[in-house]
């Protein structure tokens, strides 16, 4: 079986190469017409090239998982400014894909937190459809909008976790079916354990994506052993080996927050039960600060895997079993 593991947006190897460069609606008043476009334009075009960048030292680094920014384009949900990010700039989506095609990588987004279909409010369902669309016209772009997923968290509970389920469930299927394919969904830390996800996966026919660290701070009544057949069961027919997040906690207080790099004695649990299940899978990792981590903790933890008895490295970033 083969474990690859990947990281989230940024090399920070690479200088420089933020594909997340940003426009405040604020600056973007200041400007006049032709400030505003030209700043939209700089900013995007700079974001894009650095995600090739980035799949760049991924390819060179034996690296073929990666989640890319959903900040690739300022402002381009913003209701006052709407603008066409795709025209402008089709040359480079169409470079990012082709890449992605050529090298067999597994590229993603996940959508920010307010993406959510539990509100009871009308205008957040409405605005996580637009974002949804809005990275989903991306992956058009690129040419990945049928192998390209977006995982999102499944929302709040609102005090009424039955509730806020049965809104999902009326929500979700507002999104147009095609973004829906292409959609998974994750535990949470705090409030949709891997079995109430996992649940409301089943029901919809959309992959789950099953975060180790979420699962350890929320975990419910259930053993996540339990659960790998049916986890594993929701990818079926994707033609993709499943995918999972993998994170440590940062102290014993600040335990839902995300530390540098991935502890292996916390991880080793949840490797040790994928092997015991012996199935490929693929596995993000999380890692939040900002100057010692991200690309680097994904390749750090491999090297410590490949020290195990029965791992074996076979790329930078991937370990058989």
């Amino acid at each position: 079986m083969l474990l690859r593991f990947g990281y989230v947006s940024t090399a920070l190897s690479l200088w420089e190469a933020s594909p997340s460069r940003a426009l405040t609606f604020t600056n973007w008043k200041k400007q006049d017409t032709d400030g505003r476009k030209e700043k939209l334009h700089h900013l995007t075009e700079e974001n894009l090239i650095n995600t090739l960048r980035a799949l760049h030292y991924n390819i060179a680094h034996g690296i073929d998982i990666y989640r890319m920014s959903s900040s690739l384009v300022p402002l381009a949900t913003h209701p006052e400014v709407k603008w066409d990010f795709v025209t402008p700039f089709r040359p480079l989506f169409e470079e990012i894909g082709a890449l992605v095609k050529k090298h067999a990588l597994r590229v993603s987004f996940h959508p920010n937190q307010f993406t959510l279909f539990t509100s009871p409010q009308d205008h957040v369902t409405d605005n996580a459809i637009i974002d949804m669309s809005y990275h989903y016209e991306m992956l058009e772009a690129m040419g990945l909008h049928k192998e390209a997923t977006m995982n999102i968290h499944v929302g709040g509970a609102y005090g009424n976790k039955q509730g806020a389920i049965e809104r999902f469930d009326q929500n979700f299927i507002k999104l147009q079916q095609p973004i829906r394919r292409q959609t998974t969904l994750e535990n949470d830390d705090k409030t949709y354990t891997a079995e109430e996800t996992l649940q409301i996966c089943e029901k919809h026919g959309v992959p789950f994506v099953f975060d180790y660290h979420h699962h350890w701070a929320n975990p419910g009544e259930e053993d996540f052993r339990e659960l790998l057949p049916r986890i594993f069961a929701t990818w079926d027919g994707t033609g993709k080996s499943p995918k999972f997040h993998l994170s440590s906690p940062k102290s014993e207080k600040l335990y839902r927050a995300h530390a540098d790099y991935v502890e292996k004695d916390f991880a080793m649990d949840f490797i040790k039960a994928l092997k015991d299940y012996g199935k490929s899978a693929d596995i993000m990792i999380e890692a939040k600060a900002k100057d010692k981590a991200k690309d680097k903790a994904a390749l750090n933890l491999v090297e410590e895997l490949k020290k195990v008895r029965g791992f074996k490295r076979v790329k930078g970033a991937a370990i058989e079993i």
